[in-house]
């Protein structure tokens, strides 16, 4: 029990206290504005952040600046306030406010508080106002506070670290202003992102004002400045600017050599890259995985993969390095872009051999060379296996498998795949669009183009260049002149009248079209809108003129373009010979011949094939020859076209026994290297697809040449067939009938022949029935192919009985007949009937050829008889056969066949009469 003078005291305390506390609550709620910012002040500076919930007031501008600048020198008391205020429901500090805490916070060296502050500052100002409106706020605060200039700086680094370029820019040009230089390592950090947002120019003009400011680079500031030359395609004033930093005592480190091989590698110098690989090992310089894949991605471009692959071994020998997932990528890559999908599944394997792990690079690569190549399975399979990796197909992979399927003409199938994209919550894209419509065009599904196109613009998906351009190219190509300029109006209207490629796309299709004038107008308003136009432009224009016969006009542009310090191309040297010819301007031919050389251009095999047609069509056969061997000699190879001219002239004007010639070395040579295609590596057979590149490939070459489609399709048939590539010829004359191709009697006569020479005699019947059914009679020659498919499948009986029935089809078995029969019962062992079937032909007044007799002097040699054969070739001598075509090495088969191909082209030459006749006779 408490006593009673304790009680007094204690109520007397509990009194006093009761009335002080309600005295200082009316007490604070009566403070005037300059009272309550002391108050505050005062418990901010003795850290009692508590006690101002006690305060009643409402957060303001004016408040908080004024508080702010009673306590600028207690940046711990500013900061607490400022946090305050920003956590508080109703009130957000304003742009001076933070002006000024950040100079507070500088000022006390608490440069981390004052970066957030920045960045925070920044990101709640978004438009050009707000942003020049901070600038000019610091730089008031800072004249008022009059210190902390760091903020200056910093301001700086901040923009330029998140991409603000513009604003870091208008920062560092008013710096000197307030008396103040940037530092280096903002310098840095602005050059550094301007290079990565693409504005290489603006870096280059920005290091030379850093230089004036007397800012003195570093090595950091060296790398960047390579890079930004590079970037910027001046690789030569990159190197120079290096060695100007070495002489000046700086040591370029690792990035600025990894740049400069990029460098390099961009522009396709792949020996400049190789060069600074070796400067490396001369300095010293380590080599990371950057160097070695840059490298590995340079010779890729080249498409020399064999040189790829050896630096991935050197960079496995290299012990400093380990070797990873991205230095496989990019050399698997390069295989899958080139094509050569063995090769890259190789090394996928050895990849996981030494553990490595696939990511999703690696599987797009796979899944677009897969497609590029029209495996679509396979790189369906890919798709399959991602999931075993635990890999995730993304936008890349499914627009590449709808390219594939683009590729192949299935757009069925690849509309249902952008279904399944949907359905695996992956939105399309324009690069989506733009390959539907590009396969839609290239099936001729035109209309369901324009149909894609309407909902692609409905589903808000904004049309870019390349889908323009793709829909313009149709429309041409529907020779829709007026769909093409309401699109062209559009694309104007939209802004793309900076790109070269657009203005291209529609000079072209003018120019295919015929309308010169139009397209003269598109020119002109091409440069009008400050559009620069290019080689291509020119030599677009030009070729146009060409083919509408106005040769003059051509080498106007050709002369326009030069003035303009833009120098012709091979190709467009090509156009203007063949222009010439055409208006048979033959003086103006050497001229140009000689223009190309004095320019340092060599000719390609365009350039000899413009020249043997043009002379071919003047029947100067002697200078046309003379430039078809001179290009051989040059390592050229002649194709498809060349050969077909050149054969069709020599036969037109009766040089028969040089056409056939000609025909027997179509084996020896690439009939096919403009198209993309060649006889030579393909082992695995034509595709669909190659077999329209190569017929689309023949028609256009074949108008430019002035030769029946015809003739060109006999001749690539029979290259095919002289390649031993018998089904991909069969494939290839099974899809030309799909386009109005009508085969004559040298077509089927090829394929009979090439058939029944591999023994496959039923098939070359069949051939012969649908010959007899086309209302094609089939002659000598066709005859003479299935019997000696017969005798080479050992069928001796049934090819005598053929032999017996030609009278009733209305011919008469000649040398070619009787030798193949002879040499087939030679090699039977057979000789007597081998001898009688001799003096038949005899008593037919057919004399022996020397393949007749070489046949039996082999024939009496493998059957023991060595007396008798050497009788019959002395006979042979006495005859008049020369003695050095009968020898033992002699291959009478060949001979056979030979003789047989070669009648056969004479035999069609002399029929048809080749040119300029529509059916195609020998070839």
């Amino acid at each position: 029990m408490l006593r009673p003078h304790l009680l007094l005291l204690f109520s007397q305390r509990s009194l006093h206290t009761s009335r002080t506390l309600r005295w200082k609550l009316r007490d604070e709620y009566k403070l005037t504005r300059p009272e309550l910012v002391d108050r505050i002040s005062a418990l901010l500076v003795l850290q009692r952040f508590d006690a101002l919930n006690n305060l009643s007031f409402q957060f303001s501008d004016e408040l908080l600046d004024s508080v702010l600048r009673k306590l600028r020198l207690n940046p711990n008391a500013c900061l607490g306030f400022f946090r305050l205020a920003s956590k508080h429901q109703n009130f957000r500090p304003n742009i001076k406010s933070y002006c000024i805490i950040v100079h507070i916070l500088s000022r006390a060296r608490m440069f981390d508080e004052t970066r957030a502050h920045l960045k925070e500052l920044i990101s709640l100002c978004r438009n050009n106002h707000s942003a020049f409106t901070i600038w000019r706020e610091l730089v008031c605060v800072y004249k008022e506070f009059s210190f902390s200039p760091t903020v200056l700086d910093m301001i700086l680094k901040v923009y330029a670290e998140k991409g603000l370029t513009k604003y870091a820019l208008h920062v560092f040009d008013n710096m000197g202003k307030c008396g103040r230089v940037p530092s280096l390592r903002s310098c840095n950090c602005l050059l550094s992102n301007l290079v990565k947002n693409g504005e290489h120019h603006t870096a280059v003009l920005l290091y030379d004002q850093v230089i004036r400011l007397g800012i003195v680079p570093d090595a950091f500031t060296c790398a960047i400045m390579v890079n930004a030359y590079c970037k910027e395609g001046r690789v030569g004033r990159a190197a120079e600017f290096f060695k100007e930093m070495e002489n000046l005592g700086f040591e370029p480190n690792l990035v600025t050599y990894n740049s400069l091989i990029n460098g390099y590698v961009s522009l396709g110098d792949v020996e400049g890259a190789v060069g600074v690989f070796k400067l490396m090992s001369e300095k010293g310089i380590l080599k990371n995985v950057v160097s070695y894949n840059l490298l590995i991605k340079g010779y890729c471009k080249q498409r020399k993969m064999e040189e790829a692959e050896s630096v991935l071994r050197q960079m496995k020998e290299d012990e400093s390095i380990i070797v990873d997932e991205r230095a496989y990528g990019v050399l698997l890559d390069g295989y899958c872009q080139v094509g050569r999908m063995d090769d890259a599944v190789r090394i996928q394997d050895e990849m996981f051999k030494l553990g490595l792990k696939m990511n999703v690079f690696i599987c797009n690569s796979l899944i677009n060379g897969y497609c590029k190549t029209g495996k679509i399975n396979e790189a369906e399979g890919v798709v399959m296996h991602m999931r075993d990796w635990n890999l995730k197909p993304d936008s890349y992979t499914y627009n590449s498998l709808v390219d594939g399927y683009c590729r192949e003409g299935q757009t069925s199938e690849a509309f249902k795949l952008c279904d399944k994209m949907l359905e695996e919550g992956i939105n399309s894209t324009v690069v989506t669009y733009n390959t539907l419509l590009k396969g839609l065009c290239h099936v001729g599904a035109f209309n369901d183009a324009l149909r894609l196109w309407d909902l692609m613009v409905k589903r808000g998906v904004a049309p870019d260049e390349i889908g323009y351009c793709t829909l313009l190219d149709g429309f041409i190509k529907m020779k829709d002149f007026d769909g093409a300029t309401r699109l062209w109006k559009d694309i104007l209207a939209r802004g793309f009248n900076k790109s070269r490629f657009v203005f291209n796309i529609m000079i072209n299709g003018l120019c295919k079209m015929g309308k010169m004038v139009e397209a003269e107008q598109v020119f002109d308003k091409m440069k009008e809108l400050g559009c620069t136009p290019d080689e291509i432009t020119y030599r677009t224009l030009s070729d146009g003129y060409c083919k509408v016969g106005n040769v003059e006009e051509a080498f106007k542009v050709k002369d326009l373009m030069v003035r303009e310090s833009i120098f012709p191309s091979i190709e467009m040297y090509n156009s203007l010979i063949t222009g010439v010819f055409r208006s048979r301007k033959l003086s103006k031919v050497m001229d140009l011949f000689a223009e190309m050389q004095t320019r340092g251009l060599s000719p390609n095999t365009v350039t000899y094939g413009a020249l043997i047609a043009g002379w071919c069509s003047e029947g100067m056969l002697d200078k046309a020859i003379n430039l078809y061997f001179d290009m051989i000699g040059k390592g050229f190879s002649p194709n498809v076209i060349i050969h077909s001219k050149i054969i069709s002239s020599l036969y037109r004007f009766g040089r028969v026994d040089e056409g056939s010639l000609l025909l027997e070395k179509l084996v020896d040579f690439d009939l096919f290297p403009d198209c993309g295609f060649s006889l030579q590596p393909c082992k695995a057979g034509i595709r669909n697809k190659e077999i329209e590149k190569i017929a689309d490939f023949l028609n256009e070459s074949a108008k430019s040449a002035s030769l029946p489609n015809s003739i060109v399709y006999n001749i690539a048939i029979l290259g095919l067939c002289k390649s031993g590539k018998i089904a991909d010829a069969k494939k290839f004359f099974s899809a030309l009938l799909l386009r109005d191709f009508t085969p004559d009697n040298f077509t089927f006569c090829t394929l009979i022949h090439a058939t029944a020479a591999t023994g496959d005699v039923n098939e070359a019947f069949n051939l012969r029935d649908e010959m007899l059914n086309r209302g094609i009679v089939p002659n000598i020659a066709t005859y003479n192919a299935l019997i000696n498919g017969l005798c080479k499948s050992g069928n001796m009986g049934r090819a005598l009985r053929l032999f017996h029935k030609l009278h009733l089809k209305g011919l008469a078995p000649d040398v070619v007949t009787y030798n193949i029969l002879i040499d087939g019962y030679c090699k039977n062992g057979d000789i007597s009937e081998a001898f009688k079937l001799r003096d038949k032909m005899i008593a037919e007044g057919i004399a022996p050829s020397v393949i007749t007799y070489s046949a039996l002097i082999n024939g009496l040699r493998k059957d023991g008889n060595v007396e008798e054969s050497v009788q019959l070739s002395a006979l042979t001598i006495k005859m008049g056969v020369e003695a050095n075509l009968v020898k033992n090495s002699i291959s009478i088969q060949d001979d056979v066949e030979y003789e047989s191909m070669q009648k056969i082209s004479m035999l069609n030459g002399v029929v048809h009469n080749w040119y300029p006749s529509s059916v195609v006779s020998a070839s």
